[in-house]
């Protein structure tokens, strides 16, 4: 219960913190909207579906990155230190990546909608899409904060989390472009279970990975 408790505290400030400065969700809507709006100037209009969808992904990889990187590496050493006296580490990790998860899915459901009416395009199984959508939003989550966490220990957190980050979102990137493209082509929804499946295993993965490495990095 205390550790509940300590989740959900964190999770709340977190909430109010970004509710006051709007940082995260003022930079990214800026940066997913007028992408967007630049690839549509550049187009007009994309024939070939798969490039639609490929775009699509590269926008919301680079706005994850933009948005969940600064988990750890915009935090002082005086706001770790704190967080460290009052909670848990475990605690900190897990209402972080809870909090990415919730802005993440919030802000790639607004570019969804945003990229379907700009480029005037509705993929024919959308409720099989927005699910690739809300599985790319939580392995862009659990994967970023994992990597933000490790970046802001070792220092020069910038260049680490590219480093980090490139070998572990390839698969989820490949994986995500196969499922939502299966959605485009209309195919039965059994054919995506495998990706589905894999992407909520890699999910489960990251987040326990998280919760058992964050306390060694967090002691240094």
């Amino acid at each position: 219960m205390q550790f509940v408790k300590e989740v959900r505290h964190l999770l709340y400030k977190e909430v109010m913190l970004e509710w006051r400065s709007k940082y995260a969700i003022n930079s990214i809507l800026l940066y997913v909207v007028s992408t967007i709006f630049v690839c549509f100037l550049s187009f007009k209009s994309i024939e070939q579906k798969i490039t639609w969808n490929a775009l699509f992904w590269i926008i919301m990889l680079f706005a994850s990155i933009n948005g969940v990187s600064k988990s750890f590496l915009q935090e002082s050493k005086g706001r770790q230190l704190y967080h460290y006296v009052l909670a848990s580490p475990g605690a900190i990790i897990l209402s972080k990546t809870i909090y990415n998860v919730l802005l993440m899915v919030g802000l790639t459901s607004i570019a969804l909608v945003v990229y379907i009416i700009i480029f005037d395009y509705i993929p024919p199984d959308l409720p099989m899409f927005y699910v690739s959508v809300i599985l790319g939003s939580l392995s862009f989550s659990t994967i970023f904060t994992m990597v933000s966490a490790i970046a802001a220990k070792a220092g020069n957190g910038g260049m680490l989390m590219a480093i980090l980050s490139f070998p572990l979102i390839i698969p989820v990137m490949i994986i995500l472009i196969k499922l939502s493209k299966n959605a485009i082509d209309g195919l039965d929804r059994s054919v995506s279970l495998d990706e589905i499946g894999m992407l909520i295993f890699i999910n489960v993965i990251t987040v326990c990975a998280s919760l058992l490495l964050f306390p060694y990095l967090w002691r240094d």
